[in-house]
């Protein structure tokens, strides 16, 4: 099987990770392989925050885990981590402007997640990216960053070394995915 398609189909969500930081060599390649995703009339809407940063990742998950409870909602199995322990994310924002940012978003996110598990690493997207920066908290952040309030967020990709346990076996692809027309 060609390796690309190999690592599209062995991609999985991985909700459990080693106590292992990510080299930063790796992180850019996956951050380079979202900055090649297909984007409407080439616009490139979306800017992705890569944050390699304890003190940054773990504000994330607090304000993304503040979503969560103020919903009255768990996370998976009751994790206090939205970010499952996962030592990166990498945040995926789209300018509103674009009439197609939240396609060019999930794209970068997609091209992610596939670039990280062909390094070997796991990945899982993460909901309420939008969310998060439509706090007072997130719109100061995407200030301080030099962002302007014209961008939504699309999905938080989380990366990491996956712990051994946290890979599931393939689900079956269910039997009408495709309809043929010949």
């Amino acid at each position: 099987m060609n390796a690309t398609i190999n690592d599209i189909i062995s991609r999985r969500s991985v909700k459990k990770y080693l106590d292992k930081p990510v080299e930063i060599e790796l992180v850019k390649q996956i951050v380079e392989a979202g900055t090649y995703a297909p984007s409407g009339m080439n616009q490139q809407s979306p800017v992705i925050i890569a944050i390699t940063n304890k003190e940054m990742r773990d504000r994330m998950s607090r304000m993304n885990l503040e979503i969560v409870m103020g919903r009255g909602l768990k996370t998976t199995s009751g994790h206090s981590d939205p970010f499952y322990g996962a030592p990166v994310v990498l945040v995926v924002l789209a300018k509103k402007s674009v009439g197609t940012y939240v396609y060019d978003g999930s794209l970068v996110m997609e091209n992610m997640m596939i670039a990280a598990n062909s390094l070997g690493l796991g990945s899982c997207w993460i909901h309420r990216a939008k969310e998060t920066f439509e706090t007072e908290e997130g719109r100061q952040l995407l200030r301080d960053l030099g962002l302007t309030d014209e961008y939504e967020g699309i999905g938080n990709c989380i990366v990491g070394y996956a712990a051994p346990d946290a890979l599931k076996p393939q689900a079956p692809r269910k039997g009408d995915y495709v309809v043929w027309v010949k």
